[in-house]
């Protein structure tokens, strides 16, 4: 079973994706925040991250930052999802190593899961 580690401040939303994963066989974390999340990618092995960008604290490009000095962690896919559609953000993201940077609105959950799963095979 292919683990993710999910990344989202909004409840209601995290809420929506967890069970949307689930029901497609991954087993999913969460963090509310950057820092909750690098202290999880610290302690546990994710197949695959979904990363929000705008956090509270925080932010995923500073979440980017800081699991890219943690070696072992730094080859981790991730796929930053948010409704921030900055060109300078999208850039520092893709330079930070993000496979792909999904505007939110942009996508279904169920588009967002199948490019997940491209990521996963």
């Amino acid at each position: 079973m292919k683990k993710i580690l999910l990344i989202e401040d909004e409840k209601i939303l995290r809420e929506m994706y967890i069970e949307k994963l689930n029901k497609e066989g991954f087993d999913v974390r969460w963090a509310n925040s950057a820092e909750e999340g690098i202290k999880i990618v610290k302690e546990e092995n994710f197949d695959l991250i979904l990363l929000d960008i705008l956090l509270p604290q925080a932010n995923g490009i500073q979440f980017l930052k800081e699991i890219k000095k943690i070696p072992q962690k730094s080859e981790i896919p991730i796929v930053a999802f948010s409704n921030y559609d900055d060109a300078k953000t999208k850039k520092e993201a893709a330079a930070l190593g993000v496979k792909e940077y999904l505007i939110k609105t942009n996508y279904t959950p169920k588009e967002i899961i199948e490019k997940i799963k491209k990521y996963l095979q």
